[in-house]
């Protein structure tokens, strides 16, 4: 979907400035289905459906930068060029900052930027105009033969009250079981697996005792909610994540470097990881998972504005570079260095795969 999106700004890009659009494709070839819908004059663009499901296809007329026929991309002016390869980009971007201020709107989950180790900042947010509406409790780990396993509780649980006070409201669960500590309370959760809330009685650990009163670990999960300020909110909050994703891009590289791929591997994810992560979201509900969709798309457009061959970025800094120079970009040397590009993204989402693969597995 939002490879879609970013193509179909590509395609409008093209169209208000003059260069023809041969093909806009959803998924990729083999073909499914195709229409020329012709609304304009003089507009024969192929809507296609395809049956590879990867995203989405701009073709467009004379791509390459030497191409000089009629209403071809190489024919057209540089402000045009830039324009049609950073619309992309500006659409994922857009697409982020309209999830984003929904979000703030209605409730926006709490970005951890201070527990990033290359980071360590707290989100941003005008506090005038924004307030906490909801915190949810989740169950991390479960220590043995704790009152947490011998009530039940696991991974992905949601704590909903003990002794009928919700954590976070004004004691946090730490200090709820340390109140509690060696008396026997009611215990409400919410069962991950069967969606179902549940109460148990459950005789708390004396304070001090070794694994914790409860025996478990948690997770606290703040929503934001805001008024005027959400469109400004959502700015800030791209902001920041653009400034973690370079810090953290650094901080892998760095990792590996220095022989650490272990610590690269923790901050940065391929398509298994993705999958794992929207997974894992989904269960805390439509809000999270909407905020994970913002921030791929935003992710999106950051990565495809860097200056690698093959990438919308990459195609600029190339047209940008051989101009500079006065030379001419041919085809021949367009294609044989956005090859070489697209053969080092590939081997990077090989080897960001396999250290996936070990880490989830």
């Amino acid at each position: 979907m939002l490879v879609v999106l970013h193509e179909f700004g590509h395609m409008v890009a093209a169209k208000r400035n003059g260069v023809v659009v041969e093909e806009f494709g959803v998924g990729f070839p083999p073909r499914a289905w195709g229409k020329k819908l012709r609304k304009k004059k003089g507009d024969d663009t192929l809507y296609s459906l395809n049956w590879l499901p990867l995203g989405g296809f701009v073709k467009l007329k004379g791509e390459h930068d030497d191409a000089t026929e009629e209403g071809s991309f190489g024919a057209a002016s540089l402000k045009t060029k830039v324009k049609i390869l950073l619309a992309g980009v500006g659409m994922n971007f857009l697409t982020a900052w309209v999830l984003l201020t929904g979000l703030f709107i209605v409730g926006a989950p709490k970005l951890p930027f201070e527990s990033l180790p290359f980071y360590g900042k707290e989100q941003s947010i005008i506090q005038s105009d924004t307030k906490t509406v909801a915190s949810k409790t989740y169950v991390g780990e479960v220590s043995k033969n704790s009152p947490a396993e011998k009530a039940g509780l696991e991974f992905g649980d949601v704590i909903l009250s003990l002794n009928g006070q919700v954590p976070g409201d004004e004691l946090t669960l730490n200090e709820l079981t340390k109140k509690y500590a060696g008396q026997e309370v009611k215990l409400k959760f919410e069962d991950e697996n069967n969606r179902k809330d549940k109460e148990v009685e459950v005789q708390l650990r004396e304070d001090g005792a070794s694994g914790g009163v409860l025996g478990v670990g948690v997770s606290q999960t703040v929503k934001f909610k805001s008024t005027w300020s959400a469109p400004i909110n959502a700015i800030t909050t791209m902001y920041q994540s653009t400034e973690a994703t370079f810090r953290g891009i650094g901080y892998a590289f760095s990792s590996i470097v220095h022989g650490e791929s272990e610590k690269a591997g923790e901050v940065v994810g391929g398509p298994v990881a993705t999958v794992d992560a929207i997974k894992n979201v989904s269960r805390s509900g439509f809000p999270d998972l909407v905020l994970l969709i913002a921030l791929i798309s935003l992710s999106l457009g950051i990565m495809n504005v860097l200056p690698i061959p093959a990438l919308d970025g990459g195609r600029l800094f190339l047209i940008l570079l051989f101009r500079l120079k006065g030379k001419v970009l041919t085809k021949e040397k367009e294609e044989k260095i956005n090859a070489w590009g697209m053969g080092f993204l590939l081997l990077f989402i090989l080897l960001i795969t396999v250290v996936d693969v070990r880490r989830l597995f």
